[in-house]
């Protein structure tokens, strides 16, 4: 047999069994994401926690597995993408109609985007953002006061919201560049705390009770309110909402992948890397900042849209500074500028506190403890920042 003939076969080998990672993984983690979702006594939890932790030990004492699984999705990502989207579209099905796991999901899968509209400052240009929940807000109340005092349907709301929520990105950033560090922080917490106190406090925006009866969308005459068939199966309705937060997440994934491998994304972490550096080889570190401001809060437009017309309610309490908190700690504990991390610090995080309600009080301390717990296994998060790759893989 020629030297050609071998190398042949071993790719095609090496492909078979990449193809069988990437397949093995991809329903590992939907079979794990549908048992938590699913389970119901706190021993169950915790013993899928465990597994998860060991997980991940086992990755972080054995480089070569997490490279192998890295080698193997490089190298088959048009059907890593392809088993990702069935699997997306299956997970309802396999939920067997829990509407509480539904709900879930879309909740999570909001988190998601919010969490790579972040992961554009504080993963890519290291630029700490405490306003994203207040973005998340301008972009529910703008959709919603757009529906209930003009008639504007859901689909025009949509890109409306995101373009106010994208100015007030813009207006925030701007005075920012005149501070740095820990004082760029405190101005971005006060702007989500000036956020909240107007909506808390306008007329307009139907202060601390909020605005009530904001309708559902329709397409094409279906209403969301509605269940949803799909080849003679009834799912609940949630399922609606649920495959639309999927579109935009698979959306902002392809956003954030298009952003990193840009000008952009580069120009982004030569400012994390050295400001001072960035600056000295021409890059307007001004203006890049001020554009993660905006795209950060064009994300989060999105998100607080969808979320508004979901629930059909929403006051300033669903808007705190706390939702900025928490998912600045989905991008820390997930893995900053890492995508799939990100994705999954939020899954976990917007999951957890729901999944330990069986601790009561203390279900808060727990959650904690959880996540220090997995920062001390994965100090740089679960998927932790990879460097830069140049080239077609």
């Amino acid at each position: 047999m020629s030297t050609q003939s071998i190398s042949t076969a071993s790719a095609g080998a090496f492909s078979v069994s990449g193809l069988m990672i990437v397949v093995a993984s991809e329903l590992a983690g939907a079979a794990f994401l549908r048992e938590f979702l699913l389970a119901e006594d706190w021993r169950y939890v915790v013993a899928l926690l465990a597994a998860f932790g060991v997980a991940l030990v086992v990755m972080q004492s054995v480089p070569a597995i997490e490279r192998r699984i890295e080698n193997a999705f490089a190298a088959q990502r048009r059907a890593a993408t392809i088993v990702a989207v069935l699997l997306v579209f299956a997970f309802p099905f396999a939920l067997g109609g829990n509407t509480y796991a539904l709900h879930l999901c879309v909740i999570a899968q909001l988190y998601a985007v919010l969490a790579l509209a972040l992961n554009f400052q504080l993963g890519s240009a290291n630029i700490p953002n405490f306003a994203t929940g207040a973005s998340y807000g301008i972009g529910a109340y703008a959709s919603a006061l757009l529906a209930l005092n003009f008639g504007v349907s859901f689909w025009l709301a949509l890109p409306a919201a995101a373009i106010v929520a994208t100015l007030s990105g813009f207006l925030l950033g701007l005075p920012s560049m005149r501070t740095r560090d820990s004082y760029l922080a405190l101005v971005t917490i006060a702007f989500g705390v000036v956020v909240h106190q107007l909506l808390n406090n306008l007329e307009f925006t139907g202060g601390p009770n909020g605005l009530v009866g904001i309708p559902v969308p329709e397409l094409f005459g279906h209403s969301f309110a509605s269940p949803l068939v799909i080849f003679g199966v009834q799912l609940p309705s949630q399922a609606n909402f649920y495959y639309l937060s999927a579109v935009l997440v698979a959306i902002s994934i392809l956003f954030a992948g298009r952003l990193h491998n840009s000008r952009v994304g580069l120009a982004w972490n030569a400012l994390r890397a050295d400001d001072l550096a960035a600056r000295c080889q021409g890059i307007n570190t001004t203006w890049y900042k001020v554009l993660a401001f905006a795209v950060d809060a064009f994300l989060a437009g999105f998100a607080g849209t969808i979320y508004a017309f979901y629930v059909g309610y929403i006051s300033p309490d669903n808007f705190t500074f706390l939702v900025s908190v928490t998912i600045m700690t989905m991008v820390i504990a997930g893995g900053m500028d890492n995508i799939l991390g990100v994705i999954v610090g939020a899954f976990l995080l917007t999951l957890l506190p729901e999944k330990l309600r069986a601790f009561s009080d203390y279900r808060i301390l727990f959650f904690g403890v959880t996540v220090i717990a997995f920062l001390m296994i994965r100090p740089q998060g679960i998927f932790p920042q990879r460097l830069r790759r140049y080239g077609g893989h």
